[in-house]
């Protein structure tokens, strides 16, 4: 078999065809902030779609809006649900560890405290000349503006609270008009492409739609056997909240890594059963993380390999990887889409570069 021949004329071609993918990559990077709400709110219409054609196709409800507005009631019945599962015991318990507190704060803070120890403290140590050089002009300004400064911060937080409800509205807001319009968008897309490079760009959109499906199903499947297993664990050694807690652990765990923001309930909830029975703190911890631990392990050496590597055709390393690249390269998203995208890539690999 011959090779083919580099000519001037191809090199020029590939240069520009490399220039262009990198201008692509820097413009989407610059344009960052402005598509990460497109871009999640095309997630959450993606994994709606199906719900919203059920409703409309099956349930008989004709129309389009009328299916999107009970689909997004449902959804957000069902997590309020969850939530009101798990958020009233957790309050109730933190209430509770509030009590435990107070007695200890008062103690410490009240009369012959901490407040006495330091009247104590400033009368024996500090003299007038040090109240003098402190209130001097220098040092009040510099005090006015460190003030000024966390002033700003507050200011500053307070904005980015808003601006993030603002955005939260337009992620939804984006949602709406793709699931409105879902069926022209995902099959009039390609009318945009040339026509000689149209069959490319639709076996490229049916092997990313394909590999997106065959992730959900495989991460939603892993989020629920993680769940379980935190519920049993935690059911084991009689921790507080255990159905709800680990639960929760397993939705987080949609999201790889995710779960481990729920090492601050655990914490919380060990801390309230140490109070409340007067067993140690630290071997409570030390027998929740030993469930963390567990179910981790099982999940890394067992569940992922064994789902995902079947799912998606990857080795568990090249999924670590995976994660490690895109997490990196695009953040929280990144997470989400990276096994999907590697297994597009190698496929491609496979099919245009070594001919398989």
């Amino acid at each position: 078999m011959l090779e083919k021949e580099i000519t001037f004329d191809s090199f020029i071609r590939s240069v520009t065809l490399l220039l262009i993918i990198v201008a692509i990559g820097l413009l989407i990077n610059r344009l960052s902030a402005v598509l990460l709400p497109f871009f999640i709110a095309w997630l959450l219409a993606y994994m709606l779609y199906p719900l919203v054609r059920f409703l409309q196709y099956k349930c008989r409800l004709r129309s389009r809006i009328l299916s999107i507005a009970v689909a997004l009631t449902g959804v957000v019945g069902v997590l309020t649900g969850v939530m009101f599962l798990i958020v009233p015991p957790l309050i109730a318990e933190v209430t509770k560890l509030s009590g435990y507190v107070a007695p200890i704060a008062r103690q410490y803070l009240g009369e012959g405290g901490i407040a006495e120890s330091v009247t104590q403290f400033v009368e024996r140590f500090v003299n007038e000349n040090d109240i003098v050089h402190l209130i001097q002009q220098d040092n009040v300004r510099q005090a006015l503006q460190e003030a000024l400064g966390q002033a700003w911060n507050v200011v500053y937080q307070t904005l980015g609270f808003i601006v993030g409800i603002f955005t939260v509205f337009v992620v939804f807001l984006y949602m709406f008009f793709i699931l409105l319009d879902y069926e022209k968008i995902s099959e009039g897309w390609v009318n945009l492409i040339p026509a000689d490079k149209r069959p490319f760009a639709t076996q490229l959109a049916s092997d990313v739609e394909h590999g997106m499906n065959a992730y959900f199903r495989g991460q939603s499947l892993i989020a629920l056997i993680v769940g379980i297993l935190f519920s049993i664990g935690f059911l084991i050694i009689d921790f507080p909240l255990a159905v709800g807690l680990g639960l929760f652990i397993g939705v987080l765990n949609l999201v790889p890594y995710l779960q481990l923001i729920g090492f601050i309930p655990t914490i919380l909830l060990a801390l309230m059963k140490s109070l409340e029975t007067g067993q140690s703190f630290w071997i409570i911890l030390l027998m929740a993380l030993a469930v963390f631990a567990v179910v981790q392990t099982i999940q890394d050496m067992y569940l992922t390999p064994r789902i995902m590597g079947q799912v998606m055709g990857l080795n568990p390393a090249v999924i670590l990887l995976s994660l490690s690249v895109w997490g990196a390269l695009l953040g929280f998203i990144g997470l989400i889409v990276a096994l999907p995208l590697t297994t597009l890539c190698l496929s491609y690999y496979r099919r245009f570069v070594l001919k398989e």
